[in-house]
């Protein structure tokens, strides 16, 4: 018996449900790292996209319905894989002067796994004839865009430039 072949939107059912987990996993994430982070400007940037994130999830869900499908997650390992990274900077680092250095990379690795989804799915959302879907997912690539330039502008001038410093 001949397997059904799998489609582009077969594809794009997928990746939205591993986006829908990651957006999860990172909402759960963000107030442990805002917490940990010794720069106000750092804390207050992941308090931001907290906010964020969560109508991100709102938009995610609307996506979803447009597709004619429930919102489901699943378990994204590359985001699970990202996340256990930050957990040790926030372990291995806790306190030490390049904690926050290293919790803007892992903020960043997340933001960049983010932008290729987003793009991707609103490219695939085209080929799909999912208009108000790619208006959806192109406003939360735009939001992820600007929260990664934020975190480089964070990093270079205040929690890299910390990070070379001796706290005593």
């Amino acid at each position: 018996m001949a397997k059904k072949p799998k489609l582009l939107s077969d594809l794009f059912h997928d990746t939205l449900k591993d986006v829908y987990f990651a957006e999860k996993k990172i909402l759960a994430t963000l107030p442990k790292m805002a917490k940990a982070a010794q720069s106000p400007e750092l804390s207050a940037a992941f308090v931001k996209h907290h906010k964020e994130t969560t109508v991100q999830i709102k938009r995610l869900e609307r996506v979803f319905k447009i597709f004619g499908k429930k919102p489901t997650a699943k378990k994204c390992e590359a985001i699970m894989g990202i996340t256990k990274e930050g957990a040790e900077i926030m372990s291995e680092y806790k306190g030490m002067p390049a904690l926050d250095a290293g919790l803007a990379a892992s903020a960043q690795a997340v933001e960049h796994y983010e932008i290729s989804r987003y793009g991707t799915l609103s490219t695939w959302a085209k080929e799909l004839g999912l208009k108000d879907a790619v208006t959806l997912l192109d406003a939360t690539l735009k939001e992820e865009k600007a929260t990664d330039a934020a975190l480089s502008t964070l990093a270079k001038s205040v929690v890299n430039v910390e990070a070379e410093q001796d706290l005593q």
